[in-house]
C-alpha cells in the first residue's frame, strides 16, 4: 500500500502524467523498450531493457540518461520487493547526478531519494527513511510535491509514534488540490488525530476520503481507506473491523496486490477465530508466495544485470578483436605501400644510377678520346710540323699508336702500354715534341726520383695534364718560351708551368680545352693554381700527393 502511494509522489514531483517511469532526456532504442514492458507490468524485461539503455547512455556519456534508467531500474526492484537491490541502484544513480542546478537533475535527485526512503520503510528501517524523505523533499520544485512529500514523511513518523511531528506535517499535506492526494492525507491526518487522541472521532473524516476514492475508482486507495477503518474499529466493533479487512482482501485480490493481501488476512485472523486455521494457511501461502516471488525477483534482476555486463564484455572483447584484425590489416596494407614505394624508389635510384654511370662512361670515354686520340694526333702534327726532317715511318709508327689505344678505348682495355717505360723519359719527350723554331721548351728537375711511388694511374693522370697545357699553349698562347720545373719535398710533388704567351683569361679557362684538367686533380686528391695577372705569359701550379 505505501509502495503505491509512493509511486504516486514519484509521477508528479516529474510530470503530470499518470506513469510510473522517468523520461529521458534523449531518445533510445532500449529505454523506449523498456517503458513498452513497463507498461505491460512485465517488470524483468522492463528492469533487463533499462539495463541495456544505461549502457547506452554511459557509451555516450551522457550521465543524465544513465542516471534515469537506474532509477527506474531502482522503482523496478523496489516494487518487486528486491530493496536492498533498489538502494544500491539508486545510489549508483546519485553517483551521476551532479549538476544540482539543472531542473531535470533536481527533480530525478528527488524522485531517486523517495525511492531509498520507501525501500528504507519497507526495511523498517524508519529513521533512515525519514532522512531520505527529507532530502527528496529539498530537491522538489512544486507545491504539490511539497504536500505528498510531507504526506510521507508523516507515514514514517506514525511508523516511529512520533504522532505529534506527524500532525504538523500533515496540517501542510492536507492543502494538497488533487482529490486522489487529498484523500491519502486527509485519511492520515484523521488517523493521526486519533491515535493522538483517543476521544477523537475520525470517521466522518475517513469516510469522506472512502467516497472520494471510490468516486475516483482509486483501487490502491480504497485498500489504505480499510485497513485504516479496520484497526479503528478493531477495538470498538470486530464486527465492522471484519468487514473492512475482508473488503481489503477482496480489494487487494482484484488488484493483485500480494502485500495487501498479506495485511487484510492478519487482520481477519485476529478477527476471525472461528476461521483461524482456514486464514492462517492462506496468510502462509500469501507470504511464501511473496517471499519466493522477491527471492526470484533478487536473483532474476542479479542475473539480468550478469547477462549484460557479459555481453557488453563480449562485445567489448568482439570490438578489441575486430580492432586487432583491423590493426594487423591495416598494417600489412601500410606494409605493402611500403614494400611498393621502396621498389619503386630503388628502382628510380637504379635507373638514375645507371644513367649516371651512362653519362659517367661517357665522360670518361670522352676524356680518353680527348686525351688519348685528339691530344695524341696533335702530338704528331705537332712534331711533323715542328721537326724539320721527320721520319715517316717514325710518324706511321706513331699514328698506329694513337690507333691502337683508340681501339683499347673502344674495347675498355686497361692501359698497361706504358707501365714499363720510364715515366721521366716520357714527360721529358711529352714536352720536347713541342718544341719548334718559334717555341723553346725547358725542363727542370725532371728526375727519376720525382716518380717513385707515384702509382701508375696517377702518373698517366699526370702526364694527360702536362700534355694539355702544352696543347692549349700551342694552340692558344702564341708563346715563345716555356717552361717547367718539378720539385719533391717528401710526398707532395710540385710542378710549376711557365710560359711568355698571351695567358689565359680566367672566365675562359675551363672554356679552353682545360675542362678535364681540374676532374684529374681531384682524382688524385691535387690541386692546380692559374696564375694569369701578370703582364705577360701564364703561370700554372699543379702539386699532389704521392700514393
Amino acid at each position: 500500500m505505501k509502495i503505491f502511494f509512493s509511486l504516486l509522489l514519484l509521477i508528479t514531483l516529474f510530470s503530470c502524467r499518470r506513469e510510473s517511469s522517468i523520461e529521458s532526456s534523449h531518445k533510445n532504442f532500449n529505454y523506449e523498450k523498456a517503458k513498452q514492458f513497463r507498461t505491460a507490468n512485465k517488470s524483468d524485461s522492463a528492469f533487463y531493457y533499462y539495463n541495456l539503455a544505461k549502457s547506452d547512455y554511459t557509451s555516450t556519456n551522457d550521465s543524465l540518461g544513465a542516471a534515469k534508467s537506474l532509477v527506474n531500474m531502482a522503482m523496478l526492484q523496489n516494487g518487486s520487493g528486491d530493496f536492498y537491490g533498489s538502494i544500491e541502484s539508486s545510489l549508483e544513480a546519485n553517483s551521476l547526478l551532479k549538476n544540482e542546478k539543472d531542473s531535470t537533475t533536481r527533480s530525478t535527485l528527488a524522485i531517486n531519494y523517495n525511492n531509498m526512503a520507501m525501500a528504507s520503510n519497507s526495511l523498517k528501517e524508519y529513521e533512515k527513511a525519514y532522512e531520505l524523505f527529507k532530502k527528496a523533499l529539498k530537491y522538489v520544485d512544486n507545491k504539490e510535491g511539497e504536500y505528498l512529500c510531507y504526506n510521507n514523511i508523516s507515514d514514517v513518523l506514525i511508523s516511529q509514534k512520533n504522532i505529534k511531528l506527524a500532525k504538523k506535517y500533515l496540517q501542510k499535506a492536507i492543502l494538497v488540490k488533487d482529490s486522489n492526494n487529498y484523500s491519502r492525507a486527509l485519511n492520515n491526518f484523521a488517523k493521526a488525530k486519533y491515535l493522538d487522541d483517543k476521544n477523537y472521532d475520525p470517521l466522518p473524516e475517513l469516510y469522506k476520503a472512502l467516497a472520494i476514492r471510490e468516486t475516483q475508482q482509486d483501487n490502491w486507495g480504497k485498500n489504505a481507506s480499510y485497513a485504516t477503518l479496520s484497526d479503528y474499529f478493531a477495538e470498538k466493533d470486530k464486527i465492522k473491523a471484519l468487514f473492512f479487512a475482508e473488503k481489503m482482501l477482496q480489494t487487494a485480490s482484484n488488484i493483485k496486490s500480494p502485500d495487501d493481501k498479506k495485511e487484510a488476512l492478519l487482520r481477519i485472523i485476529y478477527l476471525d477465530p472461528i476461521n483461524y486455521l482456514d486464514n492462517f494457511q492462506k496468510f502462509n501461502n500469501v507470504n511464501d508466495s511473496i517471499q519466493t516471488a522477491r527471492n526470484k525477483a533478487k536473483n532474476q534482476f542479479a542475473l539480468i544485470r550478469f547477462d549484460v555486463e557479459k555481453m557488453k564484455t563480449d562485445i567489448a572483447e568482439g570490438r578489441n578483436q575486430l580492432l586487432i584484425k583491423n590493426v594487423l590489416v591495416a598494417a600489412l596494407i601500410i606494409a605493402i605501400i611500403i614494400i611498393i614505394v621502396w621498389y619503386w624508389r630503388r628502382q628510380k635510384r637504379l635507373k638514375k644510377e645507371n644513367e649516371l654511370k651512362i653519362k659517367s662512361d661517357q665522360l670518361r670515354i670522352s676524356k680518353k678520346v680527348h686525351d688519348v686520340v685528339a691530344n695524341g694526333i696533335y702530338q704528331v702534327m705537332t712534331k711533323i710540323e715542328n721537326q724539320e726532317h721527320f721520319d715517316k715511318e717514325e710518324a706511321l709508327d706513331e699514328l698506329e699508336f694513337v690507333y691502337e689505344k683508340s681501339r683499347d678505348i673502344s674495347y675498355e682495355k686497361h692501359d698497361v702500354e706504358h707501365d714499363t717505360k720510364d715515366n721521366k723519359d716520357r714527360i721529358s719527350n711529352l714536352i720536347a715534341s713541342f718544341k719548334n723554331d718559334t717555341t723553346d721548351t725547358y725542363i727542370v728537375g725532371n728526375e727519376s726520383e720525382i716518380w717513385n711511388g707515384i702509382s701508375q694511374s696517377s702518373f698517366e693522370d699526370i702526364y694527360q695534364i702536362i700534355r694539355e697545357l702544352m696543347v692549349n699553349m700551342k694552340k692558344h698562347s702564341q708563346a715563345s718560351r716555356v717552361i717547367f720545373k718539378f720539385e719533391r719535398t717528401d710526398n707532395l710533388v710540385k710542378i710549376q708551368y711557365t710560359d711568355d704567351g698571351i695567358g689565359i683569361p680566367g672566365d675562359l679557362i675551363y672554356k679552353n680545352g682545360l675542362t678535364n684538367t681540374g676532374t684529374r686533380i681531384a682524382a688524385i686528391c691535387g690541386e692546380i693554381i692559374f696564375d694569369n695577372k701578370s703582364e705577360k705569359g701564364l703561370k700554372i701550379t699543379i702539386s699532389f700527393p704521392v700514393s
